[in-house]
């Protein structure tokens, strides 16, 4: 298969071993080259394989536990930046799409200390690696985070280039500082440009509730499906909402975190959470913050409350902000319930991830952690420092699971904790063999968490097993093979450790994407299918659903006993949402977008990927994650909607 274009959100080049850095808020990434639609092959092009195998036998099953990984010792300091790329790193991208050239450290500020004076690591450890070497001290920031990609390409080749997509992943966690460890104990969003919405243009043609414990967290299935097909399955672009302006000084700030309920779909701005009508785009209200909102969870409680991570004031080109404030935030009300900080020694935390699961707000990084009741803010338990393990984060929803890492660099293990969200005690526990550095949870009631065992992905998603739980006792039920050449499932498991895309839980089943192969035929066209795996034995189903021509089709979540999914689109239609059933898997259209390419450009901006879709009640909410003062174009925006009827 050739090279595609780079997706959205691609980050920086970066040299040597070097770890992922935080966004840097000085150095402006290149602008891109205008959008145009490309046109098919002159040639006929090399035929790339036909996708996966969807009925072949899953690899042999091992005991408890992996194979161990034989771990590498790091370095002792990041080597100096060679004069190309080094190991992991991706080759330069070409030019015209977003992309920086190499940047020097932010604001040339020297290395800091970690939060324990001259201990690096967590408790007196060697310092914790990142995926390409050691991590970046207490307070220090990543590199740019560049503007979206330019959309369009011909016959649905939009994978990326392998090597750059855990840094992309990396990436993708905001404004992340790292360090010790943790133990337990707008606008109106109406727009007057008529160039970019869909009105009068060509109109041819469940909820995903995020409740704890519901299937919109891609935990358990209850309950039926909500989500219908309407009438008429032709949508109209119900608002869009314009790209903040950053600060002058700043190039990038995240905003990150999107909701939809009942009555409003809500959307993180510079410093502010607004919540606008779900028809109309109208600001129903804003909540303004001190900073920046670094992280979020999806999960919402029945009453309609979520939690945030946030900078306790705005960013500049001399003080980055660290991530240390945690909060809950009321979506019906537009208010914030209470806000709290934690400290690991002297040191505030920042922090990496947050999440909610049994009344329990717990938010993690490899600096420390805590965990508060929800409706109080009072702690419920708090980091031991004598401890030589560290939480690097939590999966939330119906349960509460933790991701521990334990032991020095050449012997990490992983320790998978179903854990009391009162209490911090562990219920169960499962230790995944040495040698795997990183693991994401995808579901937590089954449990089913995401690794990639022994780097062998080979394409950056962070995926090439699957492990399915027991909740109660701890016991691998099963492990699901998935190579990352033949599924199109990513995780964020170095921060962000339930952020998993392509992906979703239902039915005692795993729903995945696979990667976009030859649709056969004399075409050159590209698609792609959703299989399932039976998490109980690890084996496929042999169910599938087809993408179609040069579409992409991505799952979303759980209606019910049906997977929703979203189809990227090829470069001349738009998007499509449908609806899977369980057990037949036929595929009912819920959704068909605008084809105009006014609507396509804003569209195709917004990969799934890289970018956050809420589906419900008729409407898509399709949000980018940063905010940028380098764009190509006159308007860049946050989010589009669109709905039926």
């Amino acid at each position: 298969m050739s090279q595609p274009p780079p997706p959205p959100n691609q980050p920086p080049q970066q040299p040597g071993f070097g770890p992922p850095q935080e966004p840097s808020e000085a150095q402006p990434p290149a602008p891109s080259a205008p959008a145009t639609p490309p046109t098919p092959p002159a040639q006929p092009p090399q035929q790339p394989p036909a996708g996966p195998d969807v009925n072949k036998a899953p690899q042999p099953q091992p005991g408890y536990g992996y194979p161990q990984a034989p771990g590498t010792q790091p370095p002792a300091a990041p080597p100096t930046p060679p004069q190309g790329p080094g190991y992991g790193y991706p080759q330069q991208p070409p030019a015209g799409y977003g992309y920086p050239a190499q940047q020097p450290g932010p604001y040339g500020q020297p290395q800091q200390p970690g939060p324990y004076g001259q201990q690096p690591g967590p408790y007196g450890q060697p310092q914790q690696p990142g995926p390409y070497g050691q991590q970046p001290p207490y307070g220090y920031a990543q590199p740019t985070v560049p503007m979206q990609a330019q959309p369009g390409r011909p016959g649905g080749g939009r994978k990326i280039n392998a090597q750059v997509a855990i840094i992309v992943s990396a990436v993708v966690a905001i404004a992340l500082i790292v360090g010790g460890g943790v133990w337990y104990a707008n606008s109106s969003g109406k727009d007057d440009d008529q160039q970019t919405t869909a009105e009068g243009g060509d109109t041819k043609g469940g909820e995903g509730d995020g409740k704890e414990g519901g299937s919109g967290d891609g935990g358990a299935t209850t309950g039926e499906a909500k989500e219908k097909a309407p009438a008429a399955t032709g949508s109209k672009v119900l608002f869009q909402v314009p790209s903040p302006k950053v600060p002058k000084g700043v190039t990038t700030i995240s905003i990150a975190g999107s909701w939809l309920t009942d009555s409003v779909y809500a959307k993180s701005g510079l410093s502010e959470i607004t919540g606008y009508d779900r028809k109309t785009g109208t600001k129903k209200w804003t909540l303004d913050l001190p900073g920046p909102v670094c992280a979020a969870t999806p999960h919402i409680t029945e009453d309609d409350k979520t939690a945030i991570v946030h900078k306790p004031a705005m960013p500049s080109k001399t003080d980055p902000q660290a991530c240390t404030e945690v909060a809950v935030v009321d979506l019906a009300a537009g208010s914030k319930v209470w806000t709290k900080t934690a400290k690991s020694g002297t040191m505030p935390v920042s922090f990496n991830n947050v999440t909610i699961g049994g009344g329990t707000v717990a938010a993690g990084s490899t600096s420390g952690g805590a965990a508060w009741d929800l409706a109080t803010g009072d702690e419920r338990w708090a980091p031991k420092t004598s401890d030589s393990c560290y939480d690097a984060g939590y999966g939330g929803g119906a349960k509460l699971v933790a991701v521990r890492k334990c032991g020095s660099y050449d012997q990490r293990q992983l320790h998978i904790q179903n854990v009391d969200p009162k209490s911090g005690d562990i219920l169960a526990e499962y230790k995944m063999d040495e040698g795997i550095e990183y693991a994401a949870v995808v579901s937590t009631d089954p449990l089913v968490v995401a690794a990639d065992v022994g780097d062998s992905a080979g394409d950056g998603s962070g995926i090439s097993d699957f492990f399915s739980i027991d909740n109660k006792t701890g016991k691998l039920r099963a492990r699901l093979s998935a190579p990352g050449d033949e599924f199109a499932a990513r995780c964020d498991a170095i921060y962000k450790v339930e952020n998993c895309t392509g992906v979703t839980v239902g039915n005692d089943r795993l729903y995945i994407a696979t990667e976009e192969h030859d649709s056969g035929g004399d075409s050159y066209s590209q698609t792609n299918e959703v299989v399932a795996f039976d998490l109980a034995t690890g084996k496929q189903t042999g169910q599938r659903a087809d993408a179609g021509e040069n579409y992409e089709i991505f799952p979303l979540r759980m209606d019910g006993p049906n997977v929703i999914a979203y189809k990227r689109p090829p470069y001349d239609k738009g998007g499509q949402v449908v609806s899977i059933d369980g057990e037949s898997f036929k595929e009912t259209v819920l959704m068909e977008n605008p084809s105009t390419e006014a609507v396509r450009d804003v569209e195709s901006r917004m990969s799934p990927d890289y970018s956050e879709i809420q589906f419900g009640q008729g409407g898509l909410y399709m949000s980018s994650v940063y905010a940028s003062d380098f764009t190509s174009r006159e308007k860049e925006y946050s989010v589009i909607a669109f709905g039926t009827g």
